[in-house]
Parts: structure tokens; C-alpha cells; sequence
């Protein structure tokens, strides 16, 4: 009788210690393979991703194209692409939307995928760890919210940067940038009919004719008019006292701001994909959690942060959308006007006038939210029958 000899994966299976398996499918830790196992399963929903990408990159981008075009085509009468007005619209108002949307339905998606596709039962049979399963979901979605997010904001971001205004408007007036105390007082002597007509508190003088509004085109900034020594002096007046509103107009965003405003949409799309996947995952469908959650979004908090009930505040900051809009760069306005309303209704740095709140308290909130909804998910797919 002759005995084979052991190799490879048997012998190594010999000689393990006793009560130290290698078979490590009942970790709680997802394994990089099965990361990469949900994110091919999510990408393979062609019609999902078509839609996400339109909503996400494809709106903006249409928007800022016809914009494009229509300058290109009447310079004088539509205002440039760009510009730091525009990014304040998109940046506070359709870019965060989007990305909600986004991250909302990429989280539910997953987190409902197995069960509405009767897949969970034969995930549950290989013997791998439901809480793997779970976690696994996570880094998987960021993959997929993430990089649509920034991509959708970095075209809105070049756009604004580098089809800026050539001037900066104010009370329409067209005005050179970057001039100092000096050659702004100058060039209001120079301009003095446009800028008594635009910034002057008192009577217009009698000799003032006050045109209309000029164009947009780069051409729109008037060459100097002839007028008075008296008009020259209250024009010079005026740019004495209004020298420090013209330096505060930006032509373009600055690049900290766009940095700061980009990491916060970012936190913004991780907050939603985390509740989106515990919510699907708890309610075991896909359809009622996104409608639940855009609702929330979209009407009950822009309406929670327009009023202060004086008993119930403390429950007021637990809402995780103040909560991140308390987090907003202080270069952008308010994101929230009305109900179902976003971007550009209130003042830059408008996030201060939400409830008393800190930004540590902020933050706590938000880890709350997302540390709870992954409990809760997590939980539920742990004692769901297969």
C-alpha cells in the first residue's frame, strides 16, 4: 500500500493549529473582493447610472452650455457663463440637491439590491458574515457617489473660474477690477454720470442724465463722458465712501472657497447614501425610503430651519439637515428659502443665523445620524429571515 504525499493547500490545512480555521468567511471585516463584488453590481445598473449621471453631471453642464452659447451669440444682452454669482446659485443651491438625489438613490439601491432581486437568500447560504455583507456596501457606494459628485461640481467649478466676467457689475455699473483707492476714485471721475445715477443717496443733479442699464459685453464698460466739476466731485465722493463694497465684489470664486464647498457637498452626499442605505435596508425596499428621504430633505427641513419653536429646539438641532447646513462654507448663502427652494435667498454666511449651535454640535449630530442608521441597517439585515 503507497501513500500519497501532501502538498500545497493540504498540507498547509495539516498543520494549521487546532481551533484556528483559515477560512475566514465569517469575518464582520469586508474583504477588498467583496467591495469590488458591490460596486460591479451597482455599475451594472445601466439605467441607474444614465440616470445619475444626467442628473448629476448632465443638468449643470446643459445649463452652463446654454448659458455659454448665449453669450457667445448676444454678448450685450446676456451676462457672461461664470462668474462668483453663479457658482453662489449652483454651489448653494442645485449642486447639493443633486447630489442628495444622487447619494439617496445609490443608498437606498443598495441597500435594498438583494432582497427585491431575491439574491439575499444565496449570499446567506456561502457562510459569509451578514455584518460583512453590510459594511461592504458602504465603501462600495462612496465609490460610485463620490467621484459623480466631484465631477458634476468640478465642470460648474472651471465653468465659473474661467468664463468670469471681464468686469464687476454693481447697481449695473460696469467697473474695472482690481483697482486701488486711488484709481477707483479716478475712473469714478471719469465715469461721473453712471456712478451718481447708481450709488448716490442724494438728489441727482439737474445737469445728471441717468442712462439705462449698460450690456454685458466686455466692451460695456463706457468710455469716460465729459461732465461738471461738480458732478467729477460727488462722483469722487461717492467712490471715497463706497471703496470698500468695490473691493468685497468677487469676480470669480475664490479657490478656498471652492475647496471648502466642494469637501462639504461631498459630506452632504455621504450623510444621505449612509441614511439611504440603513432606511432601504431597515424597510427592505427601495422606492418608499428615496421618497421619504427627499421629502425630508426637500420640504420638512427648509421649513424646520425657517422657524424656531422655543420648546423643542434641542430637537430641532438633532435634525442632521441643519446639522450640515450649520457646516456650510461662510462664503455662500443659506441653502435653504423656502420649501422645496434652494440657493441664493438669503445673505452669505447665513448658515449663523440657524438655532444657536456649534460647530462641534454639528458634528456630533452627523455622527450620530450616520453611526445609528448603520446600526439599525446592519442590525435588521443581521436578523432578517433568508
Amino acid at each position: 500500500m503507497t501513500t500519497r504525499p501532501i502538498h500545497g493547500a493540504d498540507q498547509a490545512l495539516q498543520t494549521a493549529p487546532a481551533g484556528h480555521s483559515r477560512d475566514r468567511r465569517g469575518s464582520p471585516v469586508p474583504t477588498a473582493a467583496m467591495i469590488a463584488t458591490r460596486v460591479m453590481e451597482l455599475r451594472k445598473r445601466r439605467g441607474l447610472m444614465i440616470a445619475l449621471i444626467a442628473v448629476n453631471i448632465g443638468f449643470p453642464a446643459v445649463f452652463l452650455l446654454i448659458r455659454l452659447l448665449a453669450h457667445a451669440f448676444a454678448p450685450y444682452a446676456n451676462p457672461p457663463v461664470g462668474g462668483y454669482q453663479i457658482f453662489v446659485v449652483l454651489a448653494a443651491g442645485f449642486l447639493p440637491t443633486f447630489a442628495f438625489i444622487l447619494a439617496t438613490t445609490v443608498g437606498c439601491t443598495a441597500g435594498s439590491r438583494d432582497l427585491t432581486e431575491g439574491m439575499f437568500r444565496h449570499l446567506v447560504v456561502t457562510g459569509r458574515s451578514r455584518l460583512a455583507l453590510y459594511l461592504a456596501r458602504i465603501p462600495a457606494g462612496l465609490a460610485i457617489v463620490v467621484p459623480l459628485v466631484a465631477a458634476g461640481y468640478t465642470i460648474a467649478c472651471a465653468v465659473c473660474a474661467f468664463a468670469a466676467p471681464a468686469f464687476i457689475t454693481d447697481s449695473s455699473v460696469n467697473i474695472p477690477p482690481g483697482l486701488s483707492r486711488a484709481g477707483f476714485e479716478n475712473w469714478a471721475g471719469d465715469h461721473a454720470e453712471p456712478v451718481i445715477c447708481a450709488f448716490s443717496n442724494e438728489p441727482v443733479p439737474g445737469k445728471v442724465a441717468c442712462a439705462g442699464p449698460p450690456g454685458w459685453s466686455k466692451s460695456a464698460v463706457t468710455p469716460g463722458q465729459p461732465a461738471s466739476a461738480a458732478a467729477e466731485a460727488l462722483a469722487i465722493k461717492i467712490a471715497k465712501h463706497d471703496y470698500r463694497g468695490y473691493t468685497g465684489i468677487l469676480r470669480y470664486p475664490p479657490i478656498p472657497l471652492m475647496i471648502k464647498t466642494g469637501l462639504w457637498i461631498e459630506l452632504e452626499a455621504a450623510v444621505a447614501f449612509t441614511v439611504g442605505l440603513g432606511l432601504a435596508s431597515l424597510m427592505g425596499q427601495r422606492t418608499v425610503p428615496v421618497i421619504l428621504l427627499i421629502v425630508f430633505q426637500i420640504i420638512v427641513t427648509p421649513i424646520l430651519s425657517a422657524i424656531v419653536i422655543p420648546h423643542l429646539q434641542d430637537l430641532q438641532r438633532s435634525v442632521v439637515g441643519l446639522a450640515v447646513a450649520r457646516l456650510e462654507p461662510s462664503g455662500l448663502p443659506l441653502g435653504f428659502g423656502l420649501p422645496g427652494v434652494a440657493g441664493g435667498l438669503a445673505r452669505p454666511g447665513a448658515a449663523q443665523s440657524l438655532l444657536p449651535e456649534s460647530a462641534t454640535q454639528a458634528a456630533c449630530v452627523i455622527i450620530a445620524w450616520l453611526a445609528g442608521w448603520t446600526i439599525l441597517g446592519a442590525w435588521r439585515m443581521m436578523t432578517r429571515d433568508a
